[in-house]
């Protein structure tokens, strides 16, 4: 049973460093294309759902390039408009033992981030979906993508459509233009039918300090904070890191809902990490996927954990896998050769 989803968001070109190099330590670099929304649109696509996306991209072959690859994942492109500007672009350094991953911004004053908020006809892009997808990054690049995102949130709320959100809390972006991130996000908190976000997410968005012993009671505390605060909220997802070293990490998860439901998936090492940048995107579409295919809870967020995990061994920022490659994730403990 797929469904119609709408995703909005920045389309980036990321170019990183070939495996393991220091940026620019030999004259070349990888490209990939990206952005979080995107990330979740392709994942859905490869899931079996019919995705759209929407924004803006830069009228020239950068931006054909960015439109070409989510066509090639199955994602309908014929709501992004093309525009006089720039791509927004990231440089990526590939973390490897001891030495983290580094991100370097060039994003400032990209097409997406100039459009005109009122360039977008929310009823006309949102005809015929049933959710749409945003995320804290787009609203945290300008007063004007920020007030497009809230629009969109708005429109779908209006028109009965589910609002999925990533909270994706990014200061330096928001201090770029001295944006109010606390009103804003609680807006687009207040739209949502499932937020991505944990009690560091929260406490941005409603205060305060979350003090309790460990990390799922912390979670828990926020979750309850949220459901009290946002009546239209249902469910509340995030999952829990712990970094050995920038190549291994542990991995767990939770899925809380407003009816009490607290499903947790149990920790999953991750040897010998790949590329970690779009996990968080997986994940997010692992979850979505089991609420619109009407999984139980416990089955939900066990699809959505694997889902992140399988994208830390794939390069990119995309997590082009099937239902059939999850789902072997979630039942089988052998990593042998599949013939």
């Amino acid at each position: 049973m797929s469904s119609s989803v709408l995703c909005f968001g920045e389309l980036l070109l990321r170019l990183g460093a070939p495996s393991q190099q220091l940026l620019l330590q030999t004259p070349s670099l990888d490209v990939h294309v990206g952005g979080a929304e995107a990330n979740v649109g392709v994942a859905l696509a490869c899931l079996g759902h019919d995705v759209a996306m929407a924004g803006v991209v830069a009228d020239n072959a950068l931006g054909s390039a960015a439109l070409g690859e989510l066509r090639r994942h199955g994602v309908d492109t014929r709501h992004v408009r093309r525009s006089a500007g720039r791509m927004g672009l990231y440089f990526m350094t590939a973390g490897a033992g001891l030495r983290p991953g580094e991100v370097v911004y060039d994003r400032a004053e990209s097409a997406f981030a100039a459009a005109p908020a009122d360039s977008y006809e929310w009823p006309t892009l949102l005809r015929g979906a049933q959710w749409l997808h945003l995320s804290g990054i787009s609203p945290a690049l300008g007063p004007q993508a920020a007030q497009a995102t809230l629009a969109a949130a708005r429109a779908a709320c209006d028109m009965g459509i589910k609002v999925s959100f990533d909270g994706n809390f990014r200061p330096r972006l928001w201090e770029r233009w001295g944006g109010d991130a606390q009103a804003i996000l609680r807006d687009l908190f207040a739209c949502a039918h499932i937020v991505f976000a944990d009690h560091r997410d929260i406490g941005v968005v409603l205060g305060g300090e979350f003090s309790q012993g460990d990390a799922q009671a912390r979670v828990d505390a926020a979750a309850a904070m949220a459901f009290a605060a946002f009546p239209q909220l249902q469910y509340m997802a995030c999952t829990q890191r712990t970094t050995h070293n920038a190549s291994r990490h542990a991995l767990g998860a939770m899925l809380l809902g407003r009816d009490g439901t607290r499903a947790l998936a149990s920790v999953r090492e991750l040897d010998g990490i790949v590329d970690r940048i779009g996990g968080g995107d997986a994940f997010a579409a692992g979850v979505l996927h089991g609420l619109m295919e009407g999984f139980d809870s416990a089955t939900t967020i066990r699809f959505g954990l694997a889902a992140g995990c399988l994208k830390h061994s794939i390069p990119g920022d995309f997590c082009p896998v099937g239902v059939a490659d999850v789902m072997a994730l979630m039942d089988e403990e052998t990593f042998d050769v599949r013939r």
